[in-house]
């Protein structure tokens, strides 16, 4: 056996780590390990290099085994940086992807997944989490002042091993294919990332070819280990799902046994028996519909992200309703902003949450036909569902310039309040008898992806950016685009 040089029991590990608990990496560097960061201050890595030779007190090696040899077995440390969360009911969240190991083409092929590079760093993980507790970007040496949270040892329970497997089996299929059909299979390495992304349920690969990519869990998968850790309850399917495609089966099946259906006669049904209660016109809420999927699922939670399995893989239910004629061209709400992490001004797109946002997550989109304009939505007919995921280019081209244009007006002071003026010319009230303005963010005559507010009333505006008071906003996709995506598709 190679010889182990980090050799620990896990009871002494846990001793180490019980006493760094609370503690800042600044409190905890024992051996300076800040003191090169005086002179690289854009160093990379600093929190992992000060619980490596700090707290448990080894140097770092660029092995291909895992770092540490706990009784036995063999154990991969991952230093990981965690958020506090906005969003209601979670606690914190993974502040980016956790690197695994490199893809390698040409040693992939010969590798089953037992046996992998891919497998022996994921097997069995030490994760050790510090608090980013920064809305900028701090240099490496004001990681000092982050706190350490918490630690866990980590095993991926069988279903997360087998939606593992199943990814990892794909990233080497479609390699091995390659291989096969091309003479410079180098050439065409560049697809990796991008045809992947949608099959894909727990890891992606990054950075793109020519620059050699590596495994990464990504955020959302990340963040799911981390909210469990920290006390969030998430419910288990009675049914395991190791793909996409295992998702898309279950959904054709839902098919066949509910087109055709009105919501009315969905929710009553014996199999989902949703209870609910009528609003004042008589009808349900448009948010019954993320209920019935998940009733479908024989889930009891409400929504979908509530679920294990569709939490760590980034599946995001929406609504979308057609007429006779078609879809309708409704625009469609996406994601909540974040300003303090977009406003960073040091920040690259491709490390950012809106990327991630729109790399990781895929929405799936449960259609109905309203049989008559303007109906309740009782009487709405369930037709099926189609998923959708965002590609490299759209990404780049519509998502980018809509997070450049809003960081260039307020990094700048470009941005402007106006008054909202009537076709008489007299400005707008509201109906709380304030005047109604608007803020130059991107819009959806401008835009793809804009940005649109979101408040109770027109006091409700708890967001404040250059001496502008604004409501929540939310990133927005334009209705024709979102049309022309499910258009392109074909129902599951």
């Amino acid at each position: 056996m190679e010889e182990k040089r980090n050799i620990f029991s896990k009871s002494v590990l846990i001793e180490i780590l019980e006493s760094a608990l609370g503690k800042t990496l600044g409190e905890v560097d024992k051996n300076n390990v800040f003191e090169k960061t005086k002179l690289h201050p854009k160093i990379t890595g600093i929190a992992g290099d000060v619980i490596e030779q700090s707290v448990l007190g080894y140097s770092a090696d660029s092995y291909q085994t895992p770092d540490l040899y706990v009784d036995g077995q063999d154990i991969e440390l991952k230093t990981t940086g965690i958020r506090k969360s906005k969003k209601r009911g979670i606690n914190y969240e993974a502040k980016e992807p956790m690197s695994i190991t490199a893809v390698s083409p040409s040693k992939i092929v010969n590798e089953s997944f037992e046996n992998s590079s891919f497998w022996h760093k994921l097997d069995k993980l030490l994760l050790v989490y510090y608090l980013y507790d920064s809305d900028t970007t701090v240099t490496a040496a004001e990681y000092a002042q982050f706190p350490i949270k918490g630690y866990q040892f980590h095993e991926f329970s069988d279903e997360d091993k087998s939606i593992l497997i199943k990814d990892w089996e794909l990233v080497k299929d479609f390699i091995e294919k390659l291989q096969l059909e091309y003479d410079c299979p180098e050439n065409e390495y560049y697809r990796l990332s991008s045809e992947l992304r949608s099959k894909l349920m727990m890891i992606d690969t990054a950075p793109k070819w020519p620059n050699r990519p590596r495994f990464r869990l990504k955020r959302v998968a990340l963040s799911t280990i981390v909210q469990k850790h920290f006390g969030t309850q998430l419910e288990q399917l009675p049914v395991e799902y190791k793909t996409f495609r295992d998702i898309d089966e279950q959904l054709q099946q839902f098919t066949v046994l509910y087109r055709g259906k009105t919501i009315e006669e969905l929710i009553s049904s014996d199999y989902l028996d949703i209870k609910v209660k009528l609003n004042k016109n008589e009808d349900v809420n448009k948010s019954i519909t993320e209920q019935i999927v998940t009733k479908m699922f024989g889930a009891e939670s409400k929504k979908i992200s509530n679920i294990e399995v569709f939490k760590k893989s980034g599946l995001i239910v929406k609504t979308i309703t057609q007429t006779v004629r078609g879809l309708r061209t409704e625009d469609t709400k996406l994601f909540p902003v974040d300003f303090d992490e977009w406003l960073i001004r040091e920040q690259i797109f491709e490390e950012s949450l809106v990327y991630s946002d729109f790399s990781e997550n895929q929405f799936l989109f449960i259609i109905f036909e309203e049989p008559i304009e303007a109906t309740k939505l009782l009487e709405n007919k369930f037709v099926g569902f189609k998923r959708i995921s965002f590609d490299e280019k759209f990404i780049e081209n519509q998502v980018k310039a809509c997070w450049l244009d809003v960081r260039n007006k307020v990094l700048n002071n470009q941005l402007i309040e106006s008054i909202i003026y009537n076709k008489d010319g007299s400005p707008k009230i509201n109906k709380n008898g304030m005047v109604s303005t608007t803020v130059n963010f991107p819009k959806s005559r401008e835009f793809d992806v804009f940005l649109r507010g979101t408040g109770a009333d027109s006091k409700d505006k708890p967001v404040e950016l250059n001496g502008i008071s604004m409501y929540r906003q939310n990133l927005w996709i334009k209705g024709t685009v979102i049309l022309d995506m499910l258009n392109s598709e074909d129902f599951i």
